[in-house]
C-alpha cells in the first residue's frame, strides 16, 4: 500500500495525483501546489525520526538546493507530512513529464539514438555535474546512471537534469575519495578493490557507461547479473562503440573509452574534463559503410520500473495534447501529456518534438 493517496491533501498546499515511482527508501508522486503547478514529491518511507534524523534523511534536498543549476533537478520545498504509517518527510522537486533517460532511450525501441542527440544529452549531464564536483570539497553522486537522469523539453529543445544525489556525498579533502555505494553495474572497477575509493572519475566511469549504452544499446562489460560482478570483466578493455554504431565516429569513441579507462589515473579526472572534450565534437559526414550492424534489442539490458512502447496509449495521449494546446492555458499541460507519449511509441517523438518546443515558449500552433 503507497503512503498517500490520489486526491490527498498535504499541509493545504498540495493534492497528490498519481504515483509515479517507488525506491526501497522512497515513493515519488506528481501533487499539483495550489500556486506553483505541478510537481514530483519524494517521501521517505522511514517515521518515528526525531528532527536531527528528519534534516539528515532530507540531506538530498539541501544538497539540490545549494547546488543550483539548469541541469541538476530543482526542490522548492521540504516539510514532513502525515502518512498512512505515520509523519514521513518530503521535498518536492520540479516534475519533468518526459520521466527518464532510461524511458528516453527505450523509446527508440530497435534504433539508435542519434549520435548528436546522445552527445548534446552527455554535455548537459556533464555541466550539471560540473557543478557538484566544482564544490569544496567536492560532491560526487556516486549513482549515475540512465534512471537517474531526467529527460525533457523547454522553449530551446531537449533539456536533461541530474537527479536523485540521495547517495551523494563530499569526499574526503585529502583523498578526494568517498564509501562506495550506487548500482554496482555502473561502478568503477576500482571500487570492486577497494570500497572506499568512489570519485569524481568514478562518476565519470557512470558517465561513459551511460553514453556506451545510449551509443549502442548495450552495456560495454558483459555480466549475467546486475549484482554480480567478477573483477575479471575489466582485464579487457570495451569495445569501441564504433564496433556496434557505424555513425560513431572516431572522436566519440576516443572519448567514451578514456571516460572507460580501467585505471582511474587515465580516466578524465571529473565531469569538467570530460565536458571540455565532449563540446569540441563535431559531427561529421561518413560513407556508409556496406557491411551489416545488427542493431540489438533494447532488452539486453533492462531495468526495473521499464516501459513497453504501446501505440494504442501513445495515440490516446496524442490526442489529449492536441485538445489541450487549443488553449493557451493548457499549454504546458499539453507539452506533458505529449512527453508522456514520447515515452509510450517512438514514432510520436519523431512527428511531434517540434510542437512541444513551441508549446514550451507558449506558441500555439
Amino acid at each position: 500500500m503507497t503512503l498517500l493517496r490520489e486526491g490527498q491533501s498535504i499541509r493545504d498546499a498540495y493534492v497528490v495525483e498519481r504515483l509515479l515511482g517507488e525506491g526501497a527508501f522512497a515513493e515519488v508522486y506528481r501533487v499539483r501546489h495550489r500556486f506553483l503547478g505541478r510537481q514530483a514529491m519524494k517521501v521517505f518511507k522511514s517515521v518515528g525520526m526525531n528532527l536531527n534524523e528528519i534534516e539528515e534523511m532530507l540531506s538530498e534536498a539541501i544538497i539540490l538546493s545549494r547546488i543550483g543549476h539548469p541541469n541538476i533537478v530543482r526542490v522548492f520545498d521540504a516539510d514532513v507530512a502525515q502518512t498512512i504509517n505515520g509523519t514521513c518527510g518530503f521535498f518536492t522537486m520540479e516534475y519533468v513529464a518526459g520521466g527518464s533517460l532510461e524511458q528516453f532511450w527505450k523509446s527508440y525501441g530497435n534504433q539508435f539514438i542519434p549520435a548528436g542527440t546522445v552527445v548534446e544529452i552527455m554535455r548537459q549531464i556533464c555541466r550539471g555535474l560540473a557543478v557538484a564536483h566544482g564544490d569544496d570539497p567536492p560532491i560526487v553522486h556516486r549513482d549515475i546512471k540512465p534512471q537517474n537522469i531526467l529527460i525533457g523539453y523547454d522553449g530551446t529543445g531537449i533539456r536533461a537534469r541530474v537527479t536523485d544525489f540521495g547517495l551523494a556525498k563530499h569526499v574526503n579533502p585529502l583523498t578526494m575519495m568517498a564509501s562506495a555505494r550506487g548500482t554496482r553495474c555502473f561502478k568503477a572497477p576500482e571500487v570492486f578493490r577497494d570500497p572506499t575509493s568512489d570519485s569524481r572519475s568514478g562518476d565519470v566511469w557512470a558517465l561513459g557507461m551511460t553514453m556506451y549504452l545510449l551509443l549502442t544499446d548495450r552495456l560495454p562489460f558483459a555480466t549475467d547479473r546486475e549484482e554480480i560482478i567478477d573483477p575479471r570483466i575489466f582485464e579487457e578493455p570495451a569495445a569501441a562503440p564504433s564496433k556496434w554504431n557505424v555513425a560513431v565516429d572516431p572522436s566519440l569513441d576516443s572519448i567514451v573509452c578514456r571516460a572507460l579507462e580501467v585505471h582511474a589515473s587515465r580516466r578524465y579526472k571529473s565531469a569538467s574534463e570530460m565536458l571540455e572534450a565532449l563540446e569540441k565534437w563535431r559531427p561529421h559526414i561518413t560513407t556508409k559503410r556496406t557491411d551489416s550492424v545488427s542493431t540489438p534489442s533494447k532488452v539486453t539490458v533492462e531495468f526495473p520500473g521499464g516501459l513497453s512502447p504501446n501505440e494504442q496509449e501513445a495515440m490516446q495521449l496524442v490526442d489529449r495534447a492536441l485538445r489541450l494546446a487549443r488553449q493557451i492555458n493548457t499549454l504546458a499541460e499539453a507539452a506533458d501529456t505529449m512527453e508522456e507519449a514520447f515515452n509510450k511509441w517512438p514514432e510520436t517523438r519523431r512527428q511531434h518534438e517540434d510542437r512541444v518546443k513551441l508549446w514550451r515558449r507558449g506558441i500555439m500552433m
